[in-house]
């Protein structure tokens, strides 16, 4: 995300619950993604796992980025 969007989701994140849970949703799907990343092999179960992780993470970075454009008024 761009530096101007990580500003304003800190400065609504105490106002805004469900950008809370978004954003704490959005860093531990991150964090899952970078170890299962790190492995050299993935079993079919990992791979899966990998993918459904990826596709919630983008699911979330879409309902932030809504949150975001209404704050932003656009």
């Amino acid at each position: 995300m761009e530096e101007g969007d990580l500003q304003l989701i800190r400065k609504l994140i105490p106002k805004d619950k469900d950008l809370k849970r978004l954003w704490d949703e959005h860093l531990d799907f991150e964090e899952k993604l970078e170890q299962l990343n790190k492995r050299r092999y993935l079993s079919t179960e990992e791979e899966m796992r990998r993918k459904e992780i990826q596709k919630l993470k983008l699911s979330g970075k879409d309902m932030i980025e809504e949150i975001l454009r209404k704050h932003r008024g656009v």
